[in-house]
């Protein structure tokens, strides 16, 4: 058994190190993109980044047909021995154990998790620490507008800054309004990430800020105009801000991850209320970070004793959803019954997650995991959920005396239910929240995304009072849709009538109707009207989904669009 244990070994971690060189060649040519705003070429990498752990999945299970989950094989927890032997002192074997179990989950179907054949716990303890620094150290030894332009200039971009003395002064001036702690330059200490980060439009400089015994994160935004130059769009050095820019509603950072673990203990460092899961997601480790959620969730139910419940909210028509009071997630399990008014199969609705998972999120719609075959303790269900979840989705759950197996399933962030928040709100707050909403939905909209079902009970507010989207079963691509205005009635009969005098064909949609069902009372509908009436007309629909044909690609800022610096001359740009 030892050969064949050896033999799947290193089957298995040929195929991971060749899945980690795609990933990282795509990652590094990032640089190349941004240089070039090659924008259409960003998403297509991006998209492209998230299918090859797959791909290189399936070249594993092909290229030894024992692997097959007709192949029978056994002896697994000899092969986990073997393959410890090999990603031993590795930088990032905590991956290489990720893509072991996915191989594993593969051969058995999916079957029980097994602690004996797959790699439970955080057991990289042989993880080979990082030979080189994950972040530079500058000290203002000289000057801190030396300094600046240091950092700025060390990361070898091969394209021309705009006005580098001007973006110094705009950092220089921000620093000294955000963080009157540091009163002078003396014992100021500045961290940056060796490698920037980058996503859609923009390079981020990412590091923290050391003032004596005070610590902050720090985040230079790179943006380009119009001629091919850069600029520094704002100084983001707070953690709640920097907070945003990684938040679980963004696409994946493309950044050097060849020290995975360093990375994100750093990371870790700069934004200590986010999950190694989140961390780990954020720059595209998107599978260990399942790894990490289930390992997290794991030891929080070992310290917790609640009882998962029914997710506050009205109930959906597609999905049952259930969450844990004391955990920040929502489980989504799709129904086995839809409404009748719901047009769609199962197949549809998991094809329109995965179009969520591939799309740029824009700051708009919640990252999602799936999983397949996830276990809970039966004794911590409550009995109206395990009732409800009996009576919509039988056939996506198995019973034990003591476990509920459910056989597919999302995971979201918890957030409030939009619908929920304006009832309690104050008027600030329901202005704000109001106009969120509607930033939501153009900025979906100029991403070419159409949410479909548009009610407020599908967004939710987060902690930050950010408005996100959160209800995929409806959306669509912007530009399949049919944008129209109702027609005028023709006679008096027409305009009394109760059903439309004027045909619809299955992807028209018009826009006037929006401002009927959308709100119930009149209150909030005229306050949403003045500020984004622009979405009850079909000739704001139409104006985007020109500009999408004709290529231009939505900028959309992870900061407050008044923090950004005031230039001399305000470039054509954009994240």
């Amino acid at each position: 058994m030892k050969s064949t244990a050896d033999s799947i070994a290193s089957t298995i971690y040929r195929g991971f190190r060749d899945y980690r060189d795609a990933f990282m060649e795509i990652s590094r040519t990032a640089q190349t993109r941004f240089e070039k705003a090659a924008w259409a070429d960003v998403q297509t990498a991006s998209a492209r980044r998230l299918a090859i752990y797959s791909e290189h999945m399936q070249k594993v299970l092909d290229a030894d047909p024992r692997l097959q989950p007709s192949g029978g094989l056994t002896g697994w927890a000899e092969i986990k021995s073997a393959y410890i032997d090999i990603i031993d002192d590795t930088y990032d074997a905590e991956l290489a154990e990720t893509f072991f179990n996915s191989i594993y989950r593969e051969h058995t179907s999916d079957g029980p998790v097994n602690g004996e054949h797959m790699f439970l716990d955080r057991s990289a303890a042989h993880l080979r620490p990082a030979e080189t620094a994950i972040y530079r150290t500058y000290r203002p030894d000289d000057g801190i507008v030396p300094m600046v332009k240091t950092i700025l200039s060390d990361f070898g971009f091969n394209i021309p800054w705009r006005n580098l003395d001007q973006d110094v002064g705009n950092v220089l001036r921000s620093l000294a309004e955000e963080r009157r702690e540091i009163r002078s330059s003396m014992d100021l200490e500045v961290e940056v990430v060796a490698s920037p980060f980058y996503r859609n439009k923009g390079a981020y400089i990412v590091g923290k800020l050391k003032h004596r015994n005070q610590t902050w994160p720090l985040a230079l935004p790179i943006l380009t105009n119009s001629r091919g130059e850069m600029y520094v769009d704002t100084l983001i050095c707070d953690e709640d801000e920097l907070s945003v820019m990684f938040s679980f509603t963004r696409s994946y950072f493309m950044v050097d991850t060849s020290h995975p673990r360093a990375l994100i203990e750093y990371m870790s460092s700069l934004l200590p209320n986010k999950k190694f899961s989140e961390l780990y997601a954020s720059v595209g480790l998107h599978k260990h970070g399942k790894t990490e959620f289930y390992r997290g969730f794991i030891e929080h139910l070992a310290n917790s004793d609640d009882e998962f419940v029914i997710a506050p909210g009205i109930k959906g028509m597609v999905m049952a959803v259930f969450t844990l009071p004391s955990y920040q997630t929502v489980f989504k399990v799709i129904k086995d019954r839809f409404a009748p008014q719901k047009n769609i199969t199962r197949d549809e609705v998991i094809a329109k997650y995965h179009t969520v998972k591939t799309h740029d999120r824009v700051g708009r719609m919640a990252d999602t995991q799936e999983f397949q075959n996830f276990s809970f303790p039966k004794s911590r269900f409550a009995p109206e959920l395990l009732e409800e979840l009996r009576t919509v989705c039988p056939s996506s759950i198995t019973e034990s005396e003591d476990e509920i197996i459910i056989r597919h399933l999302y995971t979201e962030r918890l957030m409030t239910p939009l619908n929920l928040f304006i009832e309690v709100c104050s008027d600030a707050e329901l202005a704000s929240a109001l106009d969120e909403y509607g930033n939501a939905i153009s900025q979906l909209a100029a991403a070419n995304i159409f949410p479909g079902d548009m009610l407020l009970k599908n967004f939710g507010i987060t902690r930050h009072g950010r408005v996100v989207f959160y209800d995929y079963d409806e959306i669509s691509y912007l530009t399949d849709m049919n944008f129209r205005e109702i027609p005028e009635p023709r006679t008096p009969e027409e305009e009394m009538a109760s059903e439309p005098w004027y045909s619809v064909a299955q992807n028209d949609v018009f826009p006037e109707e929006f401002r009927k069902f959308l709100f119930g009372r009149r209150r909030i509908k005229q306050l949403f009207t003045e500020m984004h009436g622009n979405l009850f007309e079909a000739t704001y629909w139409k104006l985007l989904q020109e500009n999408i044909d004709q290529g231009d690609v939505s900028d959309v800022f992870p900061y407050r669009r008044k923090k950004r610096f005031i230039r001399a001359i305000t470039p054509e740009t954009p994240d």
